[in-house]
């Protein structure tokens, strides 16, 4: 209880006005209109929509990582940018125009009856778009429905053309899932819904990590704790989506669970482990536009632990103050 008091209050403070708002929304259960009004204000939001251009884009392709409006916009939805935003929703255009455009069905590729494709792309565009109430637009629709037609048996998809086919990858997975489910919770799709449960399954047929032949973590970066995940699977950004479905609480969950409660700090925080991108002027890897913390504990993965664990009944979040 001592550990989830200190670890919030560390958040209420942060420089960050969503952190703030989605602690005491999420965390808290508060209403926090001033910090909600405020978001935009936020050194990270800003930052996410510095030197947008006229048409949307970011004088990059959308993909370009880590710099892209599809990369952007993962972030400025889950720090709670407002739906009606004109930017984040010019940039969405410009994402769903990319993935949905008319020559792109010829460079997806079908291997013995199954559908090879970077299913994360279609995933994170679906997750956004329907955060920013653009649910109804066709291209939105077109996005989910592709989806489902390529899922594979097992439940997941996959980009590997030379994949045999029994097993999807957990990568190309988990973001169609939380795109599924963002839709299925946006418009009622019940096939969106069946899909993203079935993912669900699966993961949680491997415990989100562990190899059914062995019990061993299946890759051990997966265990590693990250923001932003981006394209790349961890437990935490499972578990994250798991947590939205209802699903944290299924007994399968509570390896990864476990191992989430033995990474916290005495303090009642958490730390990002490795990143595998950059903070601008570094000269390593990919840039990201934003600086999300690359030592001692981080917020935002803070935040998604302490939501995790208070959808899975592990939580002894204090109870709720006024709001500031």
């Amino acid at each position: 209880m001592r550990r989830d008091a200190c670890a919030v209050s560390w958040l209420l403070v942060s420089e960050e006005p969503a952190v703030r708002f989605l602690t005491r929304r999420d965390l808290l259960g508060q209403r926090a209109a001033r910090d909600e009004s405020h978001i935009l204000d936020g050194p990270w939001i800003r930052g996410l929509l510095h030197g947008q251009l006229t048409d949307g884009t970011f004088g990059v392709h959308p993909y370009r990582k880590w710099t892209g409006a599809h990369w952007r916009l993962i972030s400025l939805v889950e720090l709670a940018v407002p739906a009606n935003h004109p930017g984040a929703r010019a940039a969405a255009a410009t994402v769903l125009n990319w993935l949905t455009a008319s020559g792109r069905p010829g460079r997806i590729r079908t291997v013995d009856g199954l559908v090879r494709r970077c299913a994360s792309q279609e995933g994170n565009a679906l997750a956004v778009a329907c955060r920013l109430e653009m649910s109804d637009d066709p291209r939105v629709e077109h996005l989910a429905r592709s989806l489902i037609a390529w899922q594979w048996p097992d439940g997941g998809w996959n980009c590997d053309v030379g994949a045999s086919g029994r097993r999807s990858s957990f990568h190309e997975s988990l973001i169609p899932m939380w795109g599924l489910h963002e839709y299925a919770i946006a418009t009622g799709d019940r096939a969106a819904r069946a899909a993203a449960e079935r993912t669900a399954d699966l993961l949680l047929e491997h415990r989100l990590f562990r190899s059914l032949a062995t019990g061993a973590p299946i890759h051990r970066t997966w265990t590693d704790l990250h923001y932003p995940p981006f394209w790349h699977y961890d437990i935490l950004h499972a578990l994250v989506v798991l947590g939205r479905m209802d699903l944290a609480k299924d007994p399968r969950a509570a390896d990864a669970l476990d191992l989430l409660e033995l990474r916290r700090l005495p303090d009642g925080r958490w730390r990002a482990d490795r990143p595998w991108w950059s903070s601008s002027g570094s000269g390593r890897g990919a840039e990201e536009a934003v600086d999300w913390g690359r030592s001692g504990p981080n917020e935002m993965v803070t935040l998604h632990a302490m939501r995790v664990l208070k959808a899975a009944g592990r939580s002894g979040v204090p109870v709720a103050t006024k709001s500031a």
